[in-house]
């Protein structure tokens, strides 16, 4: 063992003792960077695609079915390639997965924005999702393994901020390219830059040194530690730490050892709840109903709405700023369980606002002709997906109503008795139809829930899941873990994306909200006996942490509380 460690200490140039300065190096931080580009792609398609989609929608003529399988396809490869990824980045190593999501985001971004149909759009968009797959999957895991210590957690979150980030371009992009003739496809096309830069910055950046050490090339490892930590660092003792994290496990690195080990089992059963409960505690359809909440607060153009939108998404990226500043200060635990606490009392203000909206919404004065769109009142009318609400306003009072078919001529012409006039009038204000929405003085505390949800979610339950699930796990079974759990969040997302109409027409909009904030009550009561503190902790040290009884397992550990 000591002859071992010399050869080490020689390897290294110096051994633990050495006295040297100890700031971060600049290197850390350029590999953060690079790294969490990936991030950002997976943000602006996800972000972007919105706003794509209703330029999209009228140029390609597509039925509702073709805009749902356009926007999901992406979701459902991401959720394939992040169960790929797991053993491709055992196998291949964290630095070629990520590169791979490079290349293939720009040629995904490439065919998207030349796509001459639908078809090729589809496969450009399928593209990306293998791309957004890989990144979700293995970048965490990457800045996890290279980070040092100390700046573990805000490091790992810098990749969320960069998610929230690419919400927030994608959104300005939007906006920008709104009035441009065929616009989605500079929104679409634009994203294969920053992959590019990406590809351009990741090649000259180093493997994961845990990875290393794992197939035994210990020299790389250490001249990756040398360049990423600081002078005086006691490079030895980590990576004879690594090295024992490897040395008492077999060959069988796959699902079988997880299942066998049980600490490991228990980690991956909280990872998995981690990524579920963001998704189904409401992120999706708070943001599906953003510009709802918006038009309902009285702005109806369009160019408007979506730049209220863009600001909407920068809310989103500063309380990321927020959990970024927070996670090595407060911890990850804390940090979760008030945001989970806080996005259910959103959810709460959300449903009660649009219950409220419901029940005293506006009549509608002119009778339906269509069986299928009779009502008496607008909250009645919208809560069918295929009706909408036709009004004119003047002074605040709502006149000349009725409930039309929306699922085929948004603004319907109608005769002078009562109702709808052409997009001529939509455009200037004078009548207005409300596909998913009523007219609502109140509307501005639906605003200020919506800004509410995003604060607190923004800096826990969105980048605390990656980073947690980035830790937990010991490094033979990290990246399995991190391949299970990655597409448990995407398949959860999938399946919100296509139950969310179903739920809101048997729920209603205001039963939805209701729904969600009951299943973020119950993430809460999970996560606060489930959720240890791995703050301070290291990689190699955290499997203790769920060796223990459950009771030990969500107060903080020692070395924690003595940082």
């Amino acid at each position: 063992m000591v002859e071992e460690e010399e050869t080490l200490q020689s390897v290294m140039g110096y051994g633990p003792e050495t006295n040297a300065d100890m700031g971060t190096p600049s290197a850390i931080y350029l590999l953060a960077f690079y790294s969490a580009l990936g991030g950002f792609l997976f943000g602006y398609d996800t972000g972007v695609v919105s706003g794509a989609m209703i330029l999209v929608r009228e140029q390609f003529h597509l039925n509702a079915i073709w805009h749902e399988v356009i926007v999901s396809i992406t979701i459902a490869a991401a959720w394939f390639s992040a169960l790929v990824a797991g053993p491709a980045t055992d196998h291949y190593g964290r630095r070629p997965i990520i590169l791979s999501a490079s290349v293939i985001f720009v040629v995904g971004a490439v065919i998207m924005g030349v796509a001459p149909e639908k078809i090729t759009l589809l496969i450009g968009r399928f593209a990306a999702g293998i791309a957004i797959g890989f990144a979700s999957m293995s970048v965490p895991v990457y800045l996890s393994e290279a980070s040092p210590l100390e700046l573990r957690g805000q490091l790992t979150v810098t990749n969320i901020l960069f998610v929230t980030g690419g919400q927030t371009v994608s959104a300005i992009i939007c906006g920008a390219f709104s009035n441009v003739s065929e616009g989605w496809r500079y929104m679409l096309g634009l994203g294969g830059v920053p992959a590019i830069v990406q590809l351009a910055g990741f090649a000259f950046l180093p493997e994961s040194p845990r990875w290393l050490v794992s197939k035994g090339r210990i020299p790389e490892a250490v001249a990756v530690l040398k360049k990423i930590r600081p002078a005086g660092a006691d490079l030895v003792a980590e990576v004879d730490s690594i090295k024992a994290a490897f040395s008492d496990v077999t060959n069988e690195r796959g699902i079988g050892q997880v299942l066998r080990s049980h600490p490991v089992r228990r980690a991956l059963l909280l990872g998995c709840l981690l990524q579920l409960f963001q998704q189904i505690s409401g992120i999706n359809t708070v943001m599906y109903y953003s510009a709802s909440i918006i038009t309902m607060a009285g702005v109806t153009d369009k160019t408007v709405a979506i730049w209220l939108s863009a600001a909407t998404a920068s809310v989103n990226f500063l309380g990321t700023l927020v959990g970024l500043w927070l996670v090595e200060r407060v911890g990850r635990r804390p940090l979760t369980l008030v945001s989970q606490l806080g996005t259910m009392l959103a959810l709460l203000m959300l449903g009660l606002s649009f219950h409220i909206a419901y029940i005293n919404s506006s009549e509608v004065l002119v009778p339906s002709t269509s069986s299928e769109c009779s009502a008496d009142t607008c909250g009645v009318c919208t809560s069918k997906s295929a009706c909408g609400f036709c009004f004119m306003e003047h002074e605040n009072s709502v006149y000349n109503s009725s409930c039309l078919a929306a699922n085929h001529e948004v603004y319907n012409k109608m005769s002078t008795s009562g109702l709808c006039a052409n997009s001529t009038l939509l455009d200037s204000g004078v009548v207005t139809f409300a596909y998913d929405w009523c007219p609502y003085k109140y509307a501005w505390v639906s605003v200020l829930g919506l800004s509410l949800y995003l604060l607190f979610f923004s800096p826990g339950m969105g980048p605390m899941p990656w980073t947690i699930n980035s830790e937990i796990y010991p490094g033979w079974a990290r990246s399995t873990c991190n391949s299970l759990t990655s597409a448990v969040n995407w398949a959860s997302n999938l399946l919100v994306s296509l139950t969310f109409l179903t739920l809101a027409e048997v729920f209603l909009k205001h039963g939805v909200f209701y729904f969600y904030m009951i299943l973020a009550g119950l993430g809460f009561l999970l996560f606060f006996f489930l959720l240890p503190e791995t703050r301070g902790v290291s990689l190699e040290d955290i499997e203790t942490l769920f060796s223990g009884p459950l009771l030990n397992r969500f107060r903080r550990q020692r070395h924690a509380e003595t940082r």
